[in-house]
């Protein structure tokens, strides 16, 4: 009866070594689609990437060379676009202007959807859903569209804030012909349309903070603000170094919300550095100097990515 139950013995080839039975295999075909649903997944974003992004960033670094036009032939001149630049107080001025908007907004952005988003996780706030939708609806809204309810609001003739002022008995002010205070403006549009997807980063992040060490402060003794900066703050690093980073790359990028509001204007003053490049390439047409124009500002963010990088890295370690 033992030798009825008895398995039989493998087979061995005459190479001496025993056959591969197909279970063998079966890893191999597990890993292979693993690898190949996510290579699916992502091959239409990756089309779309090198398409739309990294095939036209490839023909303007080209047409950074030339004098290329918008018609016809693109002579080459080497790096005679990029000393242009160095030499350009049209150039330089927009960077200026896009560094002290970029400065203004940043910090703004940043208390304004942290403080909202406070509120949004306090026990003792009210009506918080209702107030997250009124302060999500500007993020629905497009800088074209958030360009123009502002530029209504702060019309010289006929916005809403001089002629409450006008009824008031005073004297109109002049929001949009003053340089200064039409890059306030268009600082306060940007921080209330900006603060909402923020607000959302924040309100996640301070979720996540564990009760624990707010109930242990609370022992010792700490107060509000005590608790904010050695419990919140730290806890809320990560969410707060993409929110810089993130802040600072759109306000160096910002363009639609300008032109809604002032324009640039009055004149020049207020031109961001996005608004120079398109204004040199498609409305003088010097296509090859913008290109120039356009991968110095790519340098210049990357700088500035890095930069933000290495800090917090440090700052981590």
């Amino acid at each position: 009866m033992v030798d009825s139950v008895r398995a039989e013995p493998r087979s061995i080839p005459a190479g001496g070594e025993p056959a591969r039975t197909a279970s063998r295999w079966r890893p191999r075909r597990k890993h292979n689609s693993y690898w190949a649903a996510p290579l699916l997944m992502i091959s239409i974003n990756l089309v779309l990437f090198l398409l739309f992004f990294l095939w036209p960033a490839v023909i303007g670094l080209k047409y950074s060379f030339t004098s290329y036009t918008g018609v016809g032939p693109a002579p080459w001149v080497g790096t005679d676009n990029y000393q242009r630049l160095l030499h350009d107080p049209a150039f330089w001025a927009a960077l200026k202007r896009t560094l002290i908007y970029t400065a203004c907004v940043v910090p703004l952005i940043f208390v304004a959807s942290l403080g909202t988003a406070y509120l949004m996780v306090s026990p003792y706030s009210r009506g918080k859903t209702v107030a997250r939708v009124i302060f999500f609806l500007p993020w629905l809204i497009s800088p074209i569209i958030a360009g123009v309810i502002w530029r209504w609001i702060f019309g010289e003739n006929f916005g809403l804030v001089n002629f409450i002022i006008t009824e008031l008995g005073g004297k109109a002010v002049d929001w949009q012909t003053d340089a200064n205070l039409s890059l306030i403006i268009v600082i306060i549009a940007a921080t209330w349309m900006n603060t909402a997807f923020n607000m959302l980063l924040f309100i996640a992040a301070l979720k996540n903070v564990p009760t624990a060490y707010y109930e242990a402060a609370d022992l010792d003794g700490a107060n509000a603000w005590q608790k904010f900066r050695r419990i919140t703050l730290p806890a809320i690093a990560p969410t707060s170094f993409i929110v810089v980073l993130l802040s600072t790359l759109g306000s160096m990028k910002e363009y639609g919300l300008v032109v809604a509001v002032n324009a640039g204007g009055p004149g020049t003053d207020n031109n961001l550095i996005v608004q120079y490049i398109y204004t040199t390439g498609f409305r003088r047409n010097q296509i090859g100097y913008a290109s120039a124009a356009s991968f110095v500002l790519m340098l210049i963010l990357v700088i500035i990515a890095v930069v933000q990088l290495l800090a917090n890295r440090r700052k981590g370690s």
